[in-house]
């Protein structure tokens, strides 16, 4: 019988052989368009940052503002002696930012997604979500033990037949901008059709918050739903706003309850609260500033454009995520390092991420990119 470290051995083997071994990239500096990584100096379409706001030098300067104010560290959970002004300021403006009662901050996406779905779900309810769902969705489900079902990836009718059936508490599941195909879901239709079923919608805003809507405000507010439609919120705030962790919006009894019974905030650290003040700083920029979603969009528009010539698939989306179609593990991660060779760094995603057979680049555009770094990309993706 193999030993439990052979058993893992084996298994990291066959990923390698698989071709799905996966590797970190040390950056060395800030994170921007130009990263140095190991030396080699690369022009990136790998980054969340949608808003160029992570080395933004009034984000920085409100950081550093806010270390030598509060320190480092925030010292304990917010329930013991780690809830600092910074935080409460923070979740204030968040709420009223989404047009929510309230908002309740986490140390990240994945955390407030675990967090509210294992809190309000449990055995003898269900839960119903979108095919491509982001892991932490996922893993929130199975955690909380309730029935666990999938729907067909946007597919309103299909998810009206799981609702049919659904019992106990129902709690309806989904991105609102997948992360790796960028699409985004139906929720004028969502919204409707939860309420008719009497289940709770919650939306997952990770990739939109910040980029979509007036002001920045999200998928939500684009498409004009309040809370009463979407009772349940989440949106992260280490993507276009560019400094880190994330919020859960919505009633004031919704995050009353989360403060009491949710385990995977009651019992973690509080995020520093010198980040808080540098979130603050950005969420002023991203509400009273559109000058750089008007720059996104236009990066977006021209690399639509461009590859309009370019014989390699881009699959629809019109958001910042602009995945193009490999389908083979081997042709992505050979397409990601002719890319390399010629100075820009673009992740090959493969299976488990997305599913099999559906391998792909993933190019994420910032409005931290000039026109002549998009020029760049589509001239070296048109000599794959």
């Amino acid at each position: 019988m193999l030993s439990r470290f052979e058993q893992m051995g084996d298994r990291l083997q066959q990923r390698q052989h698989e071709l799905l071994w996966r590797q970190r990239h040390c950056v060395e500096g800030a994170q921007q368009p130009h990263l140095n990584l190991g030396g080699e100096r690369l022009l990136s379409f790998c980054s969340n940052d949608y808003l160029g706001l992570a080395n933004d030098p009034a984000v920085v300067e409100a950081f550093q503002a806010g270390a030598a104010q509060f320190g480092v560290g925030s010292g304990a959970s917010h329930l013991v002696c780690g809830h600092h002004q910074q935080h409460q300021q923070l979740e204030q403006a968040l709420a009223r930012h989404t047009g929510r009662e309230a908002a309740l901050l986490f140390g990240s996406g994945y955390q407030a997604n675990l967090a509210v779905i294992s809190t309000l779900m449990q055995r003898g309810d269900t839960v119903l979500q979108d095919k491509l769902n982001h892991a932490s969705l996922l893993d929130g489900a199975r955690l909380s033990q309730a029935r666990f079902l999938r729907y067909r990836h946007g597919d309103v009718a299909h998810l009206e037949q799981q609702l049919e059936s659904a019992q106990g508490k129902v709690l309806v599941v989904t991105d609102a901008v997948f992360s790796m195909d960028g699409d985004i879901a139906p929720l004028s239709t969502l919204a409707p059709l939860c309420e008719q079923h009497k289940a709770w919608l919650m939306v997952d805003d990770a990739h939109g918050y910040g980029v979509l809507g007036p002001g920045g405000a999200g998928s939500l507010a684009q498409v004009g739903l309040s809370q009463d439609q979407v009772p349940i919120l989440v949106g992260t705030l280490g993507k276009a706003l560019g400094t880190g962790g994330a919020f859960v919006a919505g009633s004031q009894t919704l995050i009353d309850y989360l403060v009491q019974f949710a385990s995977p905030y009651i019992y973690t650290t509080a995020m520093p609260p010198a980040l808080a003040s540098a979130t603050l700083a950005a969420l002023a920029l991203v509400r009273d500033d559109n000058s750089r979603r008007e720059s996104l969009v236009e990066r977006i528009r021209q690399f639509k454009a461009g590859m309009a010539s370019v014989d390699i698939e881009l699959m629809p989306s019109d958001t910042a995520i602009q995945p193009l179609w490999m389908g083979d593990n081997e042709k992505a991660l050979s397409a990601s390092a002719r890319l390399r060779q010629k100075g820009m760094l673009v992740t090959a995603i493969r299976p488990p991420t997305v599913p099999a057979g559906s391998a792909r680049l993933r190019v994420t555009l910032s409005a931290a990119h000039t026109q002549a770094d998009v020029d760049q990309l589509l001239e070296a993706l048109s000599v794959q």
